[in-house]
């Protein structure tokens, strides 16, 4: 399987855990691990590939040269890494044809497989919308002339990067950052929503991108149907949305202790994963 993560070394400590939570609830498969960065010392790219051999899967890094997104406009305190999940069909290989791309804030706690193995023949993208009637109708009202009827998530992607290649237009991107740059908010996933929302597959947010500051509230509109149980047995990916992250040191959620639990066993010297099965 291929996964794609765009990221600096501040997030580096998150993606370990996340990778580990994502080789350790999925023993029996490989992951060529795709990273795109800009300015990512040697040292910690090291650290990261020895981290990911030992667990029997690959690193590819791909780097970002400085006159790459030259004529790329910026937003606000973004950098020009808002756009590389979405161009990122330009820097992988050509024999690629799909890639799945995960934020590192992330918890995988069961196997990806049936995800990855989606029909994406129609569709770009497969993502999942978290369904908020605020936030849905205040981005309706952000974007009135693109007629959004959901707001899809950008941290977890699967990409369909042949019909990618042919069907996006890299300076359309960058006039429509240009035009809208007021209304930006989240500019990665703007773009998404705004430009591509009709070429994306709906994904089941409950299993494949579960906000996590919601538990109590899935949990009352399900009649306590989707408790912790439910989450743990049928939840592919847990997401820590949200300016709160769990490796924070104020950091608290019904899921605090199970993001502990992997980012101890991700930084210890424990036998790999791979050698479990």
């Amino acid at each position: 399987m291929n996964l794609l993560v765009t990221l600096d070394s501040n997030y580096l400590k998150p993606l370990r855990v996340m990778l580990f939570s994502l080789f350790f609830n999925n023993p029996n498969e490989r992951f060529d691990i795709y990273l795109m960065h800009s300015r990512i010392k040697p040292d910690e790219l090291s650290d990261l590939e020895q981290f990911i051999s030992q667990q029997g899967h690959r690193l590819i890094v791909i780097k970002v040269g400085e006159a790459d997104f030259q004529a790329a406009p910026v937003v606000k305190h973004y950098t020009k890494e808002m756009y590389y999940r979405l161009l990122a069909f330009k820097y992988l290989p050509a024999t690629l044809e799909r890639i799945l791309y995960l934020d590192p804030d992330i918890l995988v706690i069961n196997s990806v497989k049936g995800l990855y193995d989606l029909d994406l023949s129609e569709w770009m993208f497969a993502a999942a919308y978290h369904d908020r009637l605020m936030v849905k109708e205040l981005n309706k009202v952000r974007f009135l002339e693109y007629e959004l009827e959901e707001y899809y998530n950008s941290g977890v992607l699967l990409m369909n990067l042949n019909r990618q290649r042919s069907l996006i237009d890299e300076q359309e991107i960058y006039n429509f950052v240009e035009k809208n740059k007021s209304r930006l908010i989240l500019p990665d996933q703007d773009i998404l929503n705004s430009l591509y929302a009709k070429e994306i597959r709906k994904l089941d947010e409950i299993e494949f991108n579960y906000d996590t500051r919601f538990y109590k509230y899935f949990r009352f509109l399900s009649k306590g149907k989707i408790n912790m149980d439910y989450v743990m047995r049928h939840t592919v990916i847990l997401h820590f949305c949200g300016k709160k992250k769990p490796w924070h040191k104020n950091y608290s959620g019904e899921f605090h202790g199970l993001y502990k639990h992997y980012e101890k066993l991700a930084f210890e010297d424990s036998v790999p994963v791979n050698v479990l099965e």
